[in-house]
């Protein structure tokens, strides 16, 4: 009789192991959380950088940051972000792609990416990013912003 029990506490250990909540099932990975680093010294160089708008300097810190931690989607999202302050559009669309590979609510990589969009002429493709950021936030900044940005990139086209 006690191989049922045993089975059934084995299957009870199973399910309770599947059902852990994401978060934590994430926590207790090898790989580094998708915002990992933030608190590193480089990441807070890199975060200076583009906030002093040097873009060329956040890039070397940023690749040195993907370099150690290939899933740190906020070091992605300042690449896209600084790729297409200096007007490299296709390499700031991998970089943004690849955080919301990483992280698909990242609410920057969002937001940014759809700016860049606007920037491209694809108003469609802002949108689509508009619904994702209204799903992930309701009412954040980053929605707010690319949600005044497609209305005037409407106006000025006359849509």
């Amino acid at each position: 009789m006690k191989f049922p029990i045993l089975m059934a506490i084995g299957v009870g250990a199973l399910l309770l192991a599947v059902c852990v909540a994401p978060e934590r099932a994430s926590a207790m990975s090898s790989d580094p959380a998708p915002g990992a680093a933030k608190g590193t010294p480089d990441y807070q160089k890199a975060e200076k950088a583009v906030k002093d708008k040097d873009f060329k300097g956040a890039i070397a810190l940023l690749e040195k940051i993907i370099a150690t931690e290939p899933r740190n989607a906020n070091a992605f999202n300042y690449l896209g972000y600084s790729h297409r302050n200096l007007g490299e559009r296709e390499k700031a669309l991998g970089y943004y792609k690849r955080a919301l590979d990483i992280e698909p609510s990242h609410l920057g990589a969002n937001e940014y990416l759809g700016e860049l969009y606007l920037q491209m002429g694809d108003l469609a493709a802002a949108e689509e990013r508009l619904k994702v950021l209204d799903k992930a936030c309701r009412n954040c900044e980053e929605k707010r912003d690319l949600a005044e940005k497609i209305e005037k990139h409407r106006k000025a086209k006359g849509s």
